[in-house]
């Protein structure tokens, strides 16, 4: 379902030439998850920027559901984005002035989800995710786990084939952080959606389905 082949990617600095990517490939499953696993530096956040079309690899493709996202024009990626596409960042990125179940409404108004398809979704996911009774909390009222739940449903909304999760327990003690691991897992496998992680945390490699360790831009075993 979802393919990388042969990644590069670099940038120049003041230090010269930086290989962030070099020759990266796998591939994931409808429903599978993945944890792209390495320190900092190792590439994880370009990598997981490549798969979600927000940087163009130098060389290599992403493709999602058969199409190589990079050869696509940037409004049908931006479309693409948004109707196949979730994320879930380090932040949350929450919408502040928006409620709890405001922001999971978010994307499905977006695709032109309304009415009461979108009730009933909501509803669904916010019993899923363990935040029934508090859908009319404000972000800053909820606690970091809460806030990454909320984060986690805005990002499974509208049913998309591939979430992209950039270290979202980075802010949570380890407890709460595998919890919310095994949350997004499973929520997806249930759905038919891929994930693919990043993060720096090993323990959470027992809860996927495939580790992508990245060493200086490198897939190591």
């Amino acid at each position: 379902m979802v393919a990388i082949d042969h990644l590069k990617k670099e940038f120049v600095s003041g230090r010269g030439r930086v290989s962030a990517l070099v020759d990266v490939s796998f591939s994931a499953d409808k429903g599978a998850s993945v944890v792209v696993l390495g320190k900092s530096g190792s590439g994880k956040s370009t990598l997981l920027n490549c798969i979600g079309g927000f940087e163009r690899p130098d060389k290599g493709r992403v493709v999602c559901m058969g199409r190589d996202i990079h050869s696509l024009s940037s409004g049908a990626l931006s479309l693409f984005q948004r109707r196949e596409m979730g994320f879930v960042f380090q932040g949350g990125n929450l919408l502040s002035y928006l409620t709890v179940e405001q922001n999971i409404y978010f994307p499905l108004t977006l695709n032109g989800i309304t009415g009461s398809a979108s009730i009933s979704r909501v509803e669904e996911l916010l019993d899923k995710v363990g935040l029934k009774g508090i859908e009319k909390a404000m972000p800053q009222e909820l606690s970091g786990g809460e806030y990454q739940r909320v984060a986690v449903a805005r990002a499974l909304a509208h049913k998309p084939a591939l979430v992209v999760a950039d270290e979202p327990t980075a802010s949570l003690d380890s407890a709460t952080g595998r919890a919310l691991t095994s949350l997004i897992f499973g929520l997806c496998r249930d759905e038919g959606t891929t994930v693919v992680m990043a993060t720096h945390d090993a323990d959470i490699i027992a809860l996927a389905d495939l580790t992508v360790h990245l060493l200086d831009g490198r897939v190591v075993k």
